[in-house]
């Protein structure tokens, strides 16, 4: 599985032993793009420019003290579409975000994150270099890029240690309360129920552990183990629904857990199409209740193997 080996010392062995780590190399190999189909541009080589900063900012930049070697990088994609030029150094995007994990064993790789952020305003110059601290808003374009790679960490270490994404959830929710006095949207509670204010909320809310704990039961305790035992991942990927089941009964209207049926739901079909029969109707049952207006969906499984 693409992750350091000192990362995996502290995941498999957390209960006994705590290593500690200086980084040798940078933690991303993230796919940066930026297009504006839609504006009347006749100097496209500074969209170019933006794009070539932003892939250095978010690759070659250290974002934690842990140790990954070029082939254990986290994979992602961040691709800005640019709608609207404000004014020649301000414009109106949208930003699609993309975070993969590998599973142990495999070729494959799942879905942690798949997002669409519409609601993202910047300026931006020819030649300007992008500057970013942590705890102070300098812009809001490397705050937005810095608040996601912040997320896709916090999700990225869940998804292989229970709650192990805690300091980099709250490196985002830093990052929100130095926006608060930001013009650009999409940092107030006010503004909207899914923006970035909402989305650090719950993930570093305790009230909504569940919703985090699904994560490690499904990745690791699932997963994780399908390519060596079938039925043992898929008992743990079926008790990670059960979790999430709480987290639903408990907050049906959560953001967070929304996302994760977005990021999920072809997954879940895929995983429980060739289970056994009771485990089908278990695992529908589960997620019809957590996601009813895809019903219709869920139903594919109980149809396969008829």
């Amino acid at each position: 599985m693409k992750r350091p080996l000192g990362y995996f010392s502290q995941v498999l062995f957390f209960a006994v032993l705590f290593l500690s780590f200086t980084a040798s190399s940078q933690e991303f190999n993230c796919s940066v793009q930026v297009s504006a189909p839609q504006v009347q541009q006749t100097n496209r080589e500074k969209f170019n420019e933006l794009r070539q900063g932003l892939y250095e900012f978010v690759n070659d930049r250290r974002w934690t003290s842990y140790s990954f070697t070029r082939n254990e990088r986290i994979e992602a994609t961040i691709a800005i579409m640019i709608t609207e030029e404000l004014s020649s150094d301000e414009f109106k995007a949208r930003i699609n975000l993309v975070l993969k994990r590998p599973v142990y064993g495999t070729s494959y790789t799942t879905t942690l994150f798949n997002f669409q952020d519409q609601n993202f305003q910047f300026q931006w110059q020819e030649g300007q270099t992008l500057e970013y601290e942590d705890n102070r808003f300098t812009s809001n374009l490397t705050s937005t890029i810095a608040f996601y790679i912040y997320i896709f960490l916090g999700l990225d270490f869940d998804s292989f240690q229970m709650m192990g994404g805690n300091p980099y959830f709250e490196k985002a929710q830093q990052i929100v309360s130095s926006a608060q006095g930001a013009r650009e949207p999409g940092w107030k509670s006010f503004e909207s129920t899914r923006n970035r204010y909402w989305l650090a909320e719950n993930l570093t809310n305790s009230s909504y552990a569940n919703v985090r704990k699904f994560s490690y039961q499904f990745h690791r305790l699932g997963l994780d183990l399908m390519q060596d035992n079938l039925e043992r991942g898929r008992q743990g990927t079926t008790s990670a629904l059960e979790t999430l089941q709480r987290a639903y009964r408990e907050k049906p209207n959560l953001y967070v857990l929304q996302l994760i049926m977005e990021a999920k739901r072809d997954e879940f079909i895929n995983i429980y199409s060739q289970a056994a029969a009771m485990d089908k109707t278990k695992a529908v049952n589960i997620l019809k209740e957590i996601d009813p207006a895809k019903s219709a969906d869920y139903d594919r499984i109980l149809k396969q193997g008829q």
